[in-house]
């Protein structure tokens, strides 16, 4: 039906007959001339409509928003250039114009700021708009490039199942009934984690996936109901082998699809840094801004809420100077009170210093002269500056105030461009679950401790450190990993440190046990985000961009409707009941 693709026609055409089809992006009837500019997935181009050829001139003026049409015509050399758009320099003069498909009127136009619900509504018209395209099609380069790194070195692509066993870490399941099993299930894979792991018992050394993830839990800018993540795993290798490579890869596919240069070599950063630093495990080094602990300064103050943190042997004071920050209004530092008590702040101190000097705060007077100009040279306050506080339990503290300096970042333009990539390391096995009141793991439950004696381990569970490991890039988490338990013994003082019973270890992973007792080798691997390695690439913050057919915050897909309810008649054939809501 074609010859050439709108986007694609250049100078060298000049002269030539070509075919287009395409769709109505804008048309202008200028009474003595038609425009009309033509899109397809490679971009627009002009096509012109003289007057003198009657027939075609009568169907381009009656042309709408998005008709489809067959365009054959004449490349010719444009009179008024458009440096805006590829083909710019030329323009096509219709012969003949065919519409092959009338477009009704549209819910919404390509060019106008449209809200979100409507354009997932409306889904297949979002994604016709250049933006969309640019952002689907990134995606699919990193995707044919990771595809084609992985394959030259000799990865091999296996498929793991679908439907799987359900198990009691991490987020929710999906579940699917099994029709031929009444009252059992499938649990859909929220990764394929074990079965790479089996794969590498079972000897095939390095290996790969692009695999769908389902975790049923709640939706936001980064997170979907489903996912993709490149998932990789190796045999017989330590940290270091398992992060050079992928390392590599990573600088390698940047330079590929989006011609950026990482750096040679990444930093690497402990977690207990990351955290004491920039109160985050995924910090955005492209912000100098850090956080200060000043816990022994505060020990002495009579502010109670500082003093009952310094002396907690797991609690925290630290202290967050943002330069020119004194221009805050009070409403503004309200505003960053606020920000802090969505990340579990009960309160935030502060400090303002005038461009004199003078200082304004509410914790001043719990303080000496002499130990609050202390205080403000250990952070390294200076006029026309302010320092927030933020005091309590070490994590909780680290999260809230890391959370500010992110807004700070961006609200003071202190955000530098480029790409900062870094490893962080050495993270804590264990969390305390205090609502539980049991252990958890911060990884997963397979993930292997730095220790191989288990009775350290045990003896030292609080403060045990695994072997996982995390890539960052500009404050997002694309990559996490770890060293795998590889010994069956291991594994088993894992899950009973986790609160998995022998019983219930055997029924959810004795399939895992067995092959860990049939020489596994040591073992480790990586999974990378794909949906948030292409939200950066294409430079927007929701991977709802980059993904075709996304939910909604609120689980739904709103151009099919799902999900929806199943007549009773179908649930019947899987052996299942729906309940009543209960009511309020």
């Amino acid at each position: 039906m074609r010859t050439h693709f709108c986007g694609l026609i250049d100078e060298a055409m000049i002269g030539r007959t070509v075919t287009l089809c395409g769709w109505t992006d804008v048309a202008r009837n200028l009474g003595g001339v038609c425009f009309i500019d033509l899109r397809d997935h490679e971009g627009i181009v002009q096509v012109t409509v003289e007057p003198d050829n009657a027939p075609v001139f009568e169907v381009a003026a009656s042309l709408g928003y998005e008709d489809v049409l067959q365009v054959e015509g004449v490349v010719r050399a444009r009179q008024s250039v458009n440096d805006k758009i590829r083909t710019g320099k030329v323009e096509i003069i219709a012969t003949r114009i065919e519409v092959l498909n009338k477009a009704e009127p549209l819910p919404f136009h390509a060019h106008e700021n449209a809200g979100e619900e409507i354009r997932l509504k409306y889904r297949y018209l979002d994604l016709r708009t250049p933006d969309m395209q640019r952002k689907q099609r990134t995606r699919i380069k990193l995707v044919q490039a990771l595809r084609r790194w992985l394959d030259a070195r000799d990865f091999q692509d296996i498929e793991t199942p679908i439907l799987t066993k359900a198990t009691p870490e991490g987020a929710r399941d999906f579940l699917v009934p099994a029709r031929m099993h009444p009252g059992e299930f499938y649990a859909l894979p929220q990764s394929p984690q074990l079965f790479k792991q089996i794969l590498m018992v079972a000897g095939f050394d390095r290996y790969y996936q692009i695999a769908r993830c389902f975790r049923d839990e709640a939706l936001r800018a980064d997170r979907q109901l489903e996912f993709t993540q490149l998932d990789m795993e190796f045999a017989f290798v330590r940290e270091r082998d398992v992060q050079d490579t992928v390392e590599g890869m990573i600088r390698d596919i940047f330079k590929e699809v989006m011609d950026v240069q990482l750096d040679a070599q990444f930093p690497r950063m402990t977690w207990a840094e990351a955290m004491r630093r920039y109160g985050s495990d995924k910090p955005d080094l492209r912000i100098d801004l850090e956080l200060v602990d000043v816990a022994e300064l505060v020990k002495a103050s009579e502010f109670a809420v500082f003093t009952a943190a310094a002396g907690d042997p797991d609690g925290r004071v630290a202290a967050l100077r943002i330069p020119g920050g004194a221009s805050l209004s009070r409403k503004q530092i309200d505003e960053y009170a606020a920000h802090a008590a969505k990340f579990g702040a009960k309160g935030l101190a502060y400090v303002k210093l005038g461009e004199n000097g003078e200082i304004s705060s509410p914790i001043a007077k719990f303080f000496s002269e002499e130990a609050f100009a202390a205080l403000l040279r250990h952070v390294g306050a200076g006029n026309g500056d302010i320092v927030f506080f933020g005091a309590g339990g070490y994590n909780k503290v680290s999260d809230f105030m890391g959370a500010l300096r992110l807004k700070a970042g961006k609200d003071f333009n202190l955000v530098r461009d480029g790409w900062a990539p870094l490893w962080v390391t050495d993270f804590p096995m264990f969390e305390w679950d205090e609502e539980a009141q049991r252990y958890v793991a911060l990884h997963h439950p397979f993930t292997a401790p730095a220790v191989d004696d288990i009775a350290d381990l045990r003896a030292n569970a609080r403060t045990a450190v695994s072997r996982g490991y995390d890539m960052v890039l500009n404050g997002n988490e694309i990559g996490g990993g770890s060293i795998r338990i590889h010994r069956p013994e291991m594994q088993s003082a894992v899950f009973e440190l986790l609160g998995i019973g022998a019983e219930e270890a055997e029924a959810k992973f004795g399939f895992l046990l067995d092959a860990l007792k049939y020489g596994a080798p040591p073992h480790g691997g990586i999974a990378f985000g794909i949906d948030r390695i292409a939200a950066l690439m294409a430079g927007t913050e929701s991977i709802r961009d980059v993904i075709p057919f996304p939910k909604t915050t609120t689980a739904q897909c709103l151009m099919t409707g799902a999900p929806s309810p199943i007549p009773d008649e179908q649930l019947a054939e899987v052996h299942i009941r729906v309940r009543e809501k209960a009511q309020p």
